[in-house]
């Protein structure tokens, strides 16, 4: 069900008070505490960290109860399965594209070679903690994954895939009782609007967390780390606006969707992801406003939490991009078939990030593992400027699930294309309070 916005008198509109505004400014001005006070990055990581905590805290239960409302109000199990299955479909080809387009790039601007790093340098306190954490990858493993070991385990935990699993079993049951389930659907609706009034509250301090996150990072790693691997934080920021400029803009016109507008639209949540690097600061956010802008509510609660599960575009581009490198830096040649292997395993890894701060280089360091071509405490090389890497892929992820789930319902024809492009000729200001 989309919520409606409650109608009030209008007021002069104040630039002050649009988040996206409040948000860029709170990122400025982490960037200038963090050069200025370097000292101060202990002080400001809680800032950020109490944020995203806050903001996790309820995402599994709005992912459940966003899923089974959804699920239980198309009454057709078969036109659930359609939806996923076309969802699946495309996550793939688009990470595949993503993962080709990075390995082009990297093996042509080659932004590692000359370096001659000795492996043995890079055995650092923290290189050997990620190296550690990195664990090996099975397709048996992935699916034993899905299931968590008890129903509730599955929110304790905070991956939304085990979330996403119980949330599809459970709309069954539910869908399965026919009208005697109806009183339960009407129950978890007044939930859901519950949670997502309870992320508007949240919301309220957004820019304070992004002012703490960016901040912390500056200051704790500083310019100094930029200028190092300078080069690296280049190439990566112009692959990812590669791929948004030739695969995502290109699909969201196929599909006559005003990207620009759709970009503009999400602004405030593209820049809080920037200062956060966590993409599930903002799934309330973008749920809400994909219903606002006209897509059916059962497309939307189960594409754009799979989206979490198993799309991340820019983690691919970032772990093919930081693999190449890796391997440039310390003179290990791969080869072509070595190559199609890491992007076949990178298939694979790129479905098992949680969407969490951090979290992507656990998963690349996994990666290298299961190649064995690249020692795995080579990740020590970026471990100074991964924070200012992941300020680039994880908007790349939530931009491409936002374009997938308006993808996914405009084949499913469960798009509403006037209010779609009212919407987004309106801008971010008519959208929902989430």
């Amino acid at each position: 069900m989309v919520e409606t916005a409650i109608s009030v008198p209008r007021r002069r509109y104040s630039w002050l008070s649009d988040l996206s505004v409040q948000i860029l400014i709170a990122v400025l001005l982490g960037i200038a505490a963090g050069i200025i006070w370097p000292g101060s990055a202990d002080l400001l990581k809680p800032l950020g960290d109490i944020f995203i905590k806050l903001v996790r805290m309820l995402v599994a239960p709005i992912v459940f109860c966003t899923v089974v409302h959804g699920v239980a109000s198309v009454r057709e199990a078969r036109s659930v399965g359609r939806v996923v299955v076309k969802a699946l479909v495309y996550f793939q080809l688009v990470a595949a594209l993503a993962l080709v387009l990075a390995l082009v790039l990297v093996n042509w601007w080659q932004p590692g070679a000359g370096m001659h790093v000795d492996p043995a340098s890079l055995r650092d306190s923290g290189a050997i903690s990620v190296a550690a954490s990195a664990r090996k990858v099975t397709f048996g493993d992935f699916l034993v994954g899905i299931v968590p070991n008890t129903f509730f385990g599955a929110f304790a935990d905070g991956d939304v895939l085990p979330v996403l699993f119980v949330s599809v079993l459970f709309a069954f049951g539910l869908l399965s009782l026919g009208p005697a389930g109806k009183p339960f659907v009407d129950g978890i609706e007044t939930l859901s609007r519950i949670l997502f009034r309870m992320i508007g509250y949240v919301m309220v301090v957004a820019p304070i967390g992004a002012f703490g996150a960016i901040g912390f990072a500056v200051g704790k790693f500083g310019p100094s780390s930029l200028i190092s691997l300078g080069h690296l934080v280049v190439h990566f920021y112009i692959c990812c606006a590669l791929f948004i400029v030739l695969v995502l803009w290109p699909i969201a016109a196929a599909f006559r969707i005003n990207f620009p507008r759709l970009v503009r639209y999400l602004s405030a949540e593209l820049l809080l992801v920037i200062g956060t690097s966590s993409g599930e600061s903002v799934f309330p956010r973008i749920n809400a406003k994909l219903r606002q802008l006209g897509c059916r509510e059962s497309v939307v609660s189960l594409v754009l939490p799979a989206g979490y599960a198993f799309n991340h575009d820019g983690s691919c581009l970032y772990y093919a991009t930081v693999s190449v490198f890796l391997a440039q830096a310390l003179g290990i040649h791969l080869a072509i078939p070595q190559q199609i292997e890491l992007l076949g395993i990178m298939l694979i890894t790129s479905m098992g990030g949680a969407g969490v701060a951090g979290s992507a280089i656990v998963m690349l360091a996994t990666t290298l593992s299961a190649t064995g071509a690249i020692p795995v405490t080579a990740v020590g090389l970026i471990l100074g400027v991964h924070r200012l890497l992941s300020s680039a892929f994880v908007p790349v992820n939530v931009l491409g699930n936002s374009v997938a789930t308006l993808v996914v319902a405009r084949m499913e024809d469960a798009l509403d294309r006037g209010r779609l492009e009212t919407e987004l000729m309106n801008g971010a200001e008519s959208a929902i309070a989430a």
